[in-house]
């Protein structure tokens, strides 16, 4: 299999969220899970001061952009070039060109896999993120996006929650 690599897609302005749901509806869609890995709207907090009050909210990083991990082939292309609110890739004419390693790092975006200890079935503790101090058994884990998925109790019910490798560790 071909390697995965990082792209930028261009929008329309408004449109990114629009277009990073649609391209992950097509991918459960079309199963497409092993070549489009991660779609992205990159976003970065700022301290907005309205009436007197600072207060924190998240804005894109880049409006306009979407940023995808994929394996760049004629399916891949074609289903996120026709996808709608999509105008096209970033790169000359209509060659996509792959972000390189030095472009992705600050946008926090890491190359390097995480090797963990735990697989589904066992019980892990979240350590950072919004659902520190949560413990869960994992029901699914993707290695490509380096991810488990665990079930939380909330409002009476179990959830499942999709948590970063980063952020957990075996109990």
């Amino acid at each position: 299999m071909a390697e995965a690599n990082w792209y930028v897609v261009h929008t329309y302005s408004g449109y990114e969220n629009k277009v990073k749901a649609n391209i992950d509806k097509t991918i459960e869609n079309r199963h497409l899970e092993e070549e489009i890995l991660e779609v992205r709207v990159p976003m970065q907090e700022v301290v907005e001061i309205k009436n007197g009050a600072k207060k924190n909210v998240q804005k894109k990083m880049f409006p306009g952009y979407v940023l995808i991990n994929m394996v760049m082939n004629d399916d891949t292309w074609y289903v996120v070039r026709n996808t709608r609110g999509v105008t096209g890739f970033v790169g000359p004419g209509s060659k996509p060109v792959p972000l390189t390693e030095a472009e992705m790092k600050p946008l926090g975006i890491k190359a390097d896999k995480v090797t963990v200890d735990f697989v589904e079935g066992d019980t892990i503790a979240v350590i950072a993120g919004v659902w520190k101090d949560t413990v869960g058994v994992v029901q699914k884990m993707d290695n490509n996006k380096q991810t488990a998925t665990i079930n939380v109790e909330m409002f009476g019910r179990e959830t499942p929650v999709e948590i970063s490798f980063t952020d957990v560790r075996k109990m």
